[in-house]
């Protein structure tokens, strides 16, 4: 006939357990490995250089683009944008010649906006609007902007940065 198992043992047991699993939590040298960078939503880095996540200077436009193209310039019109839903960006032209990018995922519960309206990105589940030229919040019920992405112009193309 078996006892039934006491706290203490079911406590010891899962200790045991748990120290077994984490044997093999150190890095390479036995030390512990550090966290990976944090990402955006939209699951891309979102680190850039410039203010604005992007860099529109005549030499960053000669540069030549790591990422896949995304558009034309000719293709954001000024004073609106484009949403790409498989890339989940959204690329705005506030100012002739002034490309700014942002995550499609609304900050509120993770919808991916829609459209690009009246210089304002619009998010169709709960009614959100975040400002073309900043993606900061235009009308709630978000409270958080959208995340900045990186692209980057060359000549008359936007490419993933």
């Amino acid at each position: 006939m078996t006892q039934p198992a006491t706290r203490r043992t079911v406590l010891a047991t899962g200790a045991g357990a748990l120290a077994l699993g984490c044997v093999g939590c150190g890095g390479k040298d036995g030390g512990t490995t550090a966290p990976a960078s944090p990402a955006s939503p939209s699951g891309m880095d979102t680190s850039h250089s410039g203010m604005d996540g992007m860099e529109t200077s005549p030499a960053a436009q000669e540069a030549a683009p790591t990422g896949k193209q995304l558009a034309k310039t000719s293709d954001i019109p000024e004073g609106g944008g484009k949403v790409f839903k498989e890339q989940k960006i959204v690329v705005t032209q506030p100012k002739k010649g002034d490309f700014k990018a942002f995550s499609a995922i609304c900050t509120h519960q993770g919808c991916t906006v829609n459209r690009v309206a009246d210089g304002t990105i619009d998010c169709p589940c709960h009614g959100s609007k975040f400002h073309i030229a900043d993606g900061s919040v235009a009308h709630g019920p978000a409270t958080r902007p959208l995340g900045k992405e990186s692209i980057k112009v060359s000549g008359n193309s936007i490419h993933l940065a």
